[in-house]
């Protein structure tokens, strides 16, 4: 019988991942770029021409596969789609040392 052991709320990091929390944040960006995507009914080679990025990398990052593209050209993917976005650097709770990273979107 196997032990069920409850995950974070990071898969990445419950993988071992060395770089969870980025992959984390781009994951979730990823996923809120396609949600876009498809309420604005846009091909991938549409939203690939507004977004600046060649269709095949688009794909890519619309399916996981986005080591090769910056959290910053992310961000900028949600500017080109008409979403603001704002970064806020606050104190850590005081039961870490270390901060994280987090997306919100509103």
């Amino acid at each position: 019988m196997s032990k069920i052991v409850k995950g974070s709320m990071n898969v990445y990091a419950d993988l071992g991942v060395a770089d969870a929390d980025e992959m984390f944040v781009k994951a979730q960006l990823a996923t809120k770029i396609a949600e876009i995507i498809k309420l604005r009914k846009l091909t991938q080679i549409q939203a690939a021409s507004l977004l600046g990025m060649p269709q095949p990398k688009l794909s890519n990052m619309l399916r996981g596969r986005f080591r090769g593209i910056s959290e910053t050209k992310m961000l900028e993917c949600l500017t080109l789609l008409g979403r603001d976005v704002q970064i806020v650097a606050k104190s850590a709770s005081r039961s870490r040392r270390t901060g994280h990273v987090s997306v919100l979107f509103a």
